[in-house]
C-alpha cells in the first residue's frame, strides 16, 4: 500500500520535485480524453528520466503491490490511464530524448516520451518521415502511441504503428528490462515481440525505448474534395476507388452534420448543403503517377454521383486537410460532452454502416456526427450529448451498443485505432468469444501475475470470464 516511506523511496529515485501529490496534480493526472468514464486520482504521479528509473519504481511498486499506470500525453479514446486503482501514474513527459537517428538503415531511436510530431520535424532534414499520424500528432507520444497502436489519416496507404515498430525496450512488471529487435529489415528470432507489446495498453510491460522505421517522403502529390448529396454514394465511392486498385495516401469522409459543424468552426469553404464529402489525396514518386491515379480516381467519383474540387496549391491543399484535422474539435465544441467512437468495417461495407449510424441516430434521438478514415473503414461516429442528462445518456449507451453491434455483424471489429481501455472492454467476449478472452487473461498472468501494470484495463479480470 502507499505510505510515507513509499513516498519518499520515489523521491530517492527521481528527485522530489519529480514525485507529485498535491491535489491539483492528482486531480489533472485522473482522468484522459475519453468522455463519459469514470475519474481516479492516483496516489502519486512519478515523472522518471532513464529505464533505470523505471525499473526501481517498478521493483517498489512490485514489492508493495502498488498499480502502475503508464501515461504519454492522455490523448487516448478508450480510458486506457486513468488510474481505476489509485496507484501510481508514471509519466513519462521528462524521457523526451531522440536518441539516434540513423538515415543509413533509415531508422530512429527514441525515448517512450517524445512527441510524434517532434521526431518527424528531427528527421525531415535526412529527407525521412515517419508515417503514423493521428489526429493528436503534435502532442501525442511514441510510447503512448506505440502502447495503443496508433493510426491516423495516412494508415490507408502507409499503415499504423504496428508496421513501424522494428525494436523495443520493455520493462516488465518483473522488473526485469527487456530489449528486442533493432534496425534489421529482417528478424524471426524467438516470438514476434513487437506484435506482443505493441497494441497492448500497458498491461503487459512498460515501454521505455522504441526503434522505428523511417521512410522517404513523397515528392509528389494531388488533393481534391469531393461532394455527394447521398451518403451511400460517398461510401460507394469509397469501395469503387479500392476496388480499381487506386491506394490513395489519405481517403476520409465526413457526414452532414460534421461538414456544417466545422464549416461553422474553422471556416474553410466546405459546401454545407452536401450530404457527404471525401477528402483524398494520392502521392508518389513522380508527376505522371500521381496524375494518372488522381484521374482514376476522378473518374470513380464522377461515376457515383460526386462532384469534384482539385486543390490548385499548396494553399488550399493544407485548407483541405485543415478541414479534416479539424472535425472533432469542431464537434466538441456543440455539446458538453462528445463520445467519440471507433467502430470499423470492411471497405466493401463502408455504406452499410454510413447508413446504419445514421438510422441509429434517428431511431434513439441523438445527434452524432460521422467521420474517419474510410479508405480503411476506420469510422469515428461522434454522439454530442450530455452527460448530465441521464435521460439522453442511457440513449447514447444504448446506441453506442448497437454501434458496436453493427460493426460487428458487418464484419467488422471493435476498434481500428482508439484501443480497448476501459471504455470497450464490456464488447470483447462478442468478437473474441470465451477462448480468446481466456488467451488474454493467461497471457496477461504469465508477464503480470500481480496485475500492478494498468489493472482492469483490455484485460477483464477474472470475475467476468
Amino acid at each position: 500500500m502507499m505510505n510515507d516511506t513509499v513516498i519518499a523511496q520515489l523521491k530517492d529515485i527521481v528527485g522530489e520535485a519529480n514525485v507529485l501529490t498535491d491535489k491539483a496534480d492528482l486531480v489533472t493526472y485522473s482522468y484522459d480524453a475519453t468522455a463519459d468514464l469514470p475519474s481516479r486520482m492516483p496516489d502519486v504521479i512519478v515523472l522518471p528520466a532513464t529505464t533505470a528509473e523505471v525499473r526501481h519504481i517498478v521493483l517498489i511498486a512490485k514489492k508493495n503491490k502498488l498499480a502502475v499506470y503508464p501515461r504519454g500525453a492522455g490523448t487516448n479514446l478508450s480510458g486506457g490511464t486513468i488510474p481505476l486503482q489509485r496507484g501510481i501514474v508514471l509519466s513519462f513527459q521528462r524521457m523526451d530524448r531522440i536518441l539516434e537517428v540513423d538515415p543509413e538503415n533509415l531508422t530512429a531511436t527514441v525515448q517512450a516520451g517524445v512527441v510524434i510530431q517532434a521526431l518527424n520535424d528531427a528527421v525531415a532534414p535526412y529527407g525521412l518521415m515517419y508515417p503514423p499520424d493521428p489526429g493528436t500528432v503534435t502532442t501525442a507520444t511514441m510510447g503512448g502511441s506505440v502502447a495503443e497502436c496508433a493510426g491516423g489519416l495516412r494508415g490507408l496507404k502507409y499503415g499504423v504503428t504496428k508496421h513501424y515498430v522494428l525494436g523495443m525496450e520493455v520493462v516488465l512488471a518483473s522488473g526485469e528490462v527487456f530489449r528486442f529487435g533493432g534496425k534489421t529489415v529482417k528478424n524471426v528470432t524467438a516470438y514476434d515481440f513487437a506484435s506482443l507489446f505493441v497494441g497492448s495498453e500497458g498491461t503487459l510491460g512498460i515501454i521505455t525505448q522504441i526503434t522505428v522505421k523511417l521512410v522517404p517522403p513523397p515528392q509528389y502529390r494531388k488533393a481534391m474534395l469531393a461532394t455527394f448529396q447521398r451518403l451511400e454514394d460517398a461510401g460507394n465511392t469509397v469501395t469503387g476507388i479500392i476496388k480499381a486498385h487506386i491506394i490513395p495516401a489519405t481517403l476520409e469522409i465526413m457526414d452532414r452534420v460534421t461538414i456544417q459543424t466545422v464549416e461553422n468552426y474553422a471556416k474553410v469553404g466546405l459546401p454545407t448543403d452536401a450530404e457527404a464529402l471525401l477528402l483524398i489525396e494520392v502521392d508518389g514518386g513522380s508527376q505522371d503517377l500521381v496524375d494518372a491515379e488522381a484521374e482514376a480516381v476522378l473518374k470513380v467519383i464522377v461515376e457515383h454521383g460526386g462532384k469534384v474540387r482539385l486543390a490548385q496549391s499548396e494553399v488550399e491543399r493544407d485548407r483541405i486537410w485543415t478541414a479534416r484535422r479539424a472535425a472533432l474539435p469542431a464537434l466538441a465544441q456543440v455539446s458538453p460532452t462528445t463520445i467519440l467512437e471507433d467502430a470499423t468495417v470492411p471497405r466493401n461495407r463502408i455504406a452499410d454502416m454510413l447508413v446504419a449510424v445514421q438510422d441509429i441516430a434517428r431511431r434513439y434521438r441523438l445527434r452524432i456526427g460521422t467521420f474517419g478514415h474510410a479508405g480503411d473503414g476506420n469510422l469515428h461516429p461522434t454522439i454530442l450529448t450530455d452527460v448530465r442528462n441521464a435521460e439522453e445518456m442511457e440513449r447514447v449507451h444504448r446506441a453506442v451498443d448497437e454501434i458496436f453491434a453493427t460493426a460487428l455483424r458487418l464484419g467488422g471489429t471493435l476498434s481500428g485505432e482508439h484501443g480497448i481501455g476501459l471504455a470497450k472492454m464490456k464488447y470483447l467476449g462478442d468478437e473474441l468469444n470465451g477462448s480468446g478472452l481466456n488467451l488474454m487473461r493467461c497471457l496477461k498472468d504469465a508477464l503480470d501475475p500481480d496485475s500492478i501494470l494498468n489493472p482492469a484495463k483490455m484485460v477483464p479480470l477474472k470475475r467476468s470470464l
